[in-house]
């Protein structure tokens, strides 16, 4: 169950204020709160995390246990480092009433940013590849939920330095994994 509730924690926390959540919360201010936007946000936040849950699964069966540890660590590694460097797009100019579209826009958002790749990486390293898939949807399905309910939440002018500040404790938290893996710490 660690894995569940690490995961969900730590998706909260790396997804808030990414590309998925400006995207849903750009088409609710341009659109209204439409019920399908939502169905389709959280569609999408649920299949990306089962899917990085799945690749888990993939990875696991094929890591001794020294190695899933240093693959935890490069996963938060990267996904700090994407927090701290890549800011989210501003509102689309021109969004599309098209919930296709946005299934395959918010699917592609999703299965390449930090929030799914901790999934991965927190499935692999403890060794419970479902149960952080399981956080990971909760935690995707929150934030899209969140993203469309109070859309004026991302307005906040703090949210670029609290994702690089989140950024940074994710990088600090590699290093530590890595110098308790070779005995340094």
């Amino acid at each position: 169950m660690s894995a569940f509730y690490l995961t969900w924690i730590v998706v909260l926390l790396a997804g808030f204020g990414a590309r998925d959540q400006t995207t849903v919360a750009g088409l609710v201010r341009r659109q209204g709160a439409r019920p399908g936007v939502l169905l389709v946000a959280l569609a999408c936040a649920v299949a990306t995390a089962a899917l990085a849950g799945w690749a888990g699964s993939l990875v696991l069966a094929d890591l001794p246990p020294p190695a899933r540890a240093i693959f935890a660590g490069i996963a938060l590694a990267i996904s700090g480092a994407e927090l701290m460097i890549f800011v989210p797009r501003r509102d689309p100019k021109e969004p599309t009433n098209s919930l296709g579209a946005l299934a395959i826009v918010l699917f592609a958002q999703e299965l390449t940013d930090a929030a799914r790749f901790l999934v991965l990486g927190l499935g692999v390293g403890l060794a419970a590849p479902y149960a952080a898939g399981a956080g990971g949807a909760l935690g995707g399905a929150v934030l899209a939920g969140a993203a469309w309910a109070m859309p004026s939440a991302l307005e906040w002018r703090g949210l670029r330095w609290t994702r690089r500040a989140i950024g940074a404790a994710l990088l600090l938290a590699a290093i530590v994994l890595f110098l308790r893996e070779f005995s340094l710490v």
